[in-house]
């Protein structure tokens, strides 16, 4: 039986979650900065639909990527010399969450529900949450967010409205992070998008391990200061 959440920002041990894949751990509670930070800190995250209650999960096994590890296609690196992008960070934080939210082809709806948009928007002011913009003449066309801990990167959702924009957005966050001395980026959930740029399952009780080491470091918040602009002509 999963734990209903009281008022304190408090959870129970990610390893007694249900031993379903998933790992639906507990409900309840609310979406406040101290309650989102106490369960990245703990590798929990928040994933529901707007008829549910907040569910909280800390799977068995999740998606990650160690940043040494990124993979870069032939057909992607030449995307990345080739078309002309800018890329920046935390300049459009809400843009970007709100294209990782709206309608995808194919999908029957969004886990990023109204209330997580603004939760999120109330951890970037934080400090806590960031983006990465893709833009191509100058139109937003793609990018991600997610949070940062210490040296842990947990990534939330990503969109494209062109071709590989997303994926753009990704390999320059990856690539960023590594120089920043990232150890390990959350990725949550396998998707074959995120197991073609080098994304790995590991089990949760290595994965706690990492991160409790990880994010006990500091960081610089100058380091979300990002622009790049690839101008092939």
């Amino acid at each position: 039986m999963i734990s209903w959440l009281g008022r304190e920002p408090v959870f129970p041990a990610p390893e007694t979650a249900l031993s379903n894949p998933d790992g639906l751990l507990a409900a309840g509670g609310d979406l406040s900065v101290p309650r989102l930070l106490a369960a990245y800190s703990n590798g929990i995250f928040p994933w529901y639909s707007d008829e549910d209650p907040i569910l909280w999960w800390s799977p068995s096994r999740r998606m990650v990527m160690f940043p040494e590890r990124l993979r870069v296609t032939r057909s992607l690196a030449k995307t990345l010399r080739n078309k002309s992008y800018e890329v920046t960070m935390d300049r459009s934080f809400r843009d970007v969450i709100e294209g990782c939210a709206a309608p995808r082809d194919g999908a029957g709806g969004t886990w990023i529900v109204p209330e997580m948009v603004e939760a999120y928007c109330g951890l970037f002011e934080a400090g806590h949450a960031h983006s990465v913009e893709v833009r191509m003449d100058g139109e937003l066309v793609g990018g991600l967010y997610g949070v940062a801990l210490g040296r842990m990167f947990f990534g939330e959702s990503m969109f494209s409205r062109e071709r590989d924009a997303s994926k753009i957005a990704f390999v320059h966050m990856v690539r960023h992070l590594q120089r920043h001395g990232f150890a390990m980026i959350d990725c949550q959930m396998h998707t074959p998008h995120l197991e073609s740029l080098g994304a790995n399952p590991v089990l949760r009780a290595p994965f706690l391990a990492t991160l409790r080491e990880q994010i006990r470091y500091p960081q610089a918040d100058a380091m979300w200061t990002y622009h790049y602009t690839n101008d092939p002509s």
